[in-house]
């Protein structure tokens, strides 16, 4: 699992992704979200606007594990 430090309280899953670099661009996101199955704490989820927290686990088949972790 790949820990992703993320600067501020929240953050959405479309820029959660690019942040990651499981995407080039934030515009790719309704793209990805809609070819890919992910899963935020084990329950699937396509909006890209769905907000993550630390402690939040992004899982995506073919990419792995990612935690989302605060740098506070």
């Amino acid at each position: 699992m790949e820990d992703v430090k993320i600067e501020t309280e929240m953050i959405t899953l479309g820029q959660f992704l690019k942040l990651a670099d499981v995407i080039q661009s934030g515009g790719m996101a309704k793209w990805f979200l809609h070819e890919y199955e992910v899963f935020v704490n084990g329950e699937h989820d396509s909006r890209r606007g769905r907000k993550l927290y630390s402690g939040d686990v992004v899982s995506i088949y073919g990419f792995g594990e990612f935690k989302v972790t605060s740098l506070n």
